[in-house]
């Protein structure tokens, strides 16, 4: 059963999670407050680095992705998925719970604190913030994803490396050290920023789901009932696993995809749709004349916080995540050429995150300029979670209407579960054929492990600490990016002029 483990890996990643939990659960109160003031200093240290990172890496995989290396294929053959399936799997992997979170309320937090200085609920600022999270959905985001996806896929499925892990794809940079001390380093950074990252975006969907759940059937918010939602997800998840990638995640990512656009066509046709188009339109334009202003600006004359509590957060959380999804792309990625990546990655993945935002978050803010739900008011109070279910409600149908979504941001969950734990049993499988998938003991035993952070995160209370979670995993993996960028072009110059 364990011989196709890693040991050091494993047992490694696994001891860092025990270290990191435990004195959260059994020390809550304290947690919070060390973990609020660490979130400060981090912000108000690296935040800059995280700046500079998402500009370098956007410039970065355009420029590969236009390059002459842009047609080089990530191994011969067919590609291994029809491009529907491989956009929907992508995609679902990319976004988890958090489009459908962020994607309803996002512009709630900037309306009343926009950026730029601009003054609270003028025109100008109720246009960013149906903007703004358009942008940190982006290209600049989802760019984090092509770098990894990239150099894994390269060494994967075109050097024939029987493993998917990071350090594997370092390689060309380190050498020998890939396979010593540094590579297993890396390897568990990895596994430990895939943890936290995941276990955010589960922070923030399972009350999402709780919610519903509460407004569904009357039953009292509690921590129990967070804990039933996210031990039914990982229940579903298991049946996926038993039925394997092709037949499992592929599914139900092809289902979750038509699901959640049947339900974005629903909310456009009969909510406010001129309203909509308008603001959707209006939303690009503005973003497009200032993208630039809005990819560089660091707030140097004022201090609103704006810049380190979002967009710091937003380019920490796709650094802290881009390596699996790197994992899991790569792996899907067979056949498809450099370009055919990067050209995939930032258009189905930003396009797909737009609309989530021009709909759902329009219709949302809609309610909010007609005085029909305030959604503002509802997270003033702590209640974001429950402003979801009371939109959705609104929307004709009723309870349905909002059963249907809470069935939704389940399988989103049980796809974030799939997909995650197959790339952390991957990283953790001692030897890993393109044709295979990582034993099926250890994806269960990781998506279970998975449940634990995103409790513990709950429980110790508040976005701040998941702020905390991803910005701190996050911090040691700008230099794997560095070293990933690097070891692609090192590696592909190599091959391409061989001595």
């Amino acid at each position: 059963m364990f011989d196709r483990l890693d040991k050091i890996i494993f047992y490694g990643s696994l001891s860092v999670l025990i270290i990191i939990v435990a004195p959260m659960l059994l020390y809550s109160n304290e947690s919070y407050e060390l973990l609020l003031n660490l979130k400060v200093t981090i912000e108000n240290t690296f935040g800059s680095i995280y700046q500079y990172l998402t500009v370098i890496v956007m410039v970065f995989v355009l420029w590969l992705a236009m390059s002459k290396y842009g047609d080089v294929k990530l191994g011969e053959g067919p590609y291994h998925f029809n491009t529907f399936s491989w956009a929907s799997m992508l995609f679902c992997a990319g976004v988890a719970t958090g489009i459908l979170y962020w994607g309803m309320i996002e512009w709630a937090y900037y309306i009343d604190m926009p950026p730029f200085g601009l003054a609270p609920r003028s025109n100008l600022a109720i246009e960013y913030a149906a903007t703004y999270g358009m942008f940190h959905w982006g290209i600049a985001g989802w760019a984090f994803y092509c770098i990894p996806a990239i150099a894994m896929g390269y060494v994967y499925h075109v050097k024939k490396v029987p493993y998917l892990r990071i350090s594997k794809a370092c390689k060309p940079v380190l050498g020998q050290y890939a396979e010593g001390i540094p590579g297993q380093v890396i390897d568990i950074l990895f596994m430990v920023g895939l943890l936290f990252s995941s276990g955010t975006s589960m922070g923030l969907g399972t009350p999402m789901i709780s919610a519903s759940i509460q407004s569904l059937f009357g039953v009292n918010e509690s921590f129990s009932l967070h804990v039933i939602v996210i031990l039914f997800c990982a229940v579903i998840f298991s049946v996926s696993v038993y039925l394997g990638l092709n037949k499992g995640i592929r599914r139900l990512s092809n289902f979750n995809t038509v699901f959640a656009f049947v339900f974005l066509a629903f909310v456009f046709i009969v909510g406010p749709t001129i309203f909509i188009l308008k603001m959707s339109l209006n939303s690009f334009g503005l973003m497009t004349q200032n993208f630039i202003r809005m990819l560089t600006w660091t707030e140097p004359l004022n201090d609103t916080r704006f810049v380190e509590d979002w967009s710091i957060f937003y380019w920490s959380w796709w650094v802290a995540v881009g390596p699996f999804n790197g994992i899991f792309i790569s792996k899907i990625s067979g056949g498809r050429s450099i370009r055919q990546v990067v050209g995939g990655a930032l258009f189905f993945g930003s396009i797909g995150c737009a609309l989530f935002y021009c709909i759902i978050g329009n219709y949302a803010l809609d309610l909010e300029l007609s005085g029909a739900y305030l959604t503002t008011a509802a997270i003033s109070a702590g209640k974001a979670a429950h402003a979801i279910p009371n939109i959705v409600s609104s929307l004709p149908g009723g309870q349905i209407t909002l059963l249907l979504f809470c069935l939704m941001s389940i399988t989103f969950m049980a796809t974030t579960f799939d997909s995650t734990s197959y790339a952390l049993a991957s990283c953790a499988t001692d030897r890993l054929e393109a044709k295979d998938d990582p034993p099926v003991w250890q994806r269960l035993f990781w998506a279970f492990t998975l449940v634990v952070l995103p409790l513990s995160l709950i429980y110790v209370g508040g976005l701040d600490t998941i702020k905390f979670a991803v910005l701190s995993s996050a911090l040691p993996l700008i230099l794997v990016y560095i070293l990933l960028g690097l070891s692609i072009v090192y590696g592909l110059k190599k091959d391409a002029h061989p001595k």
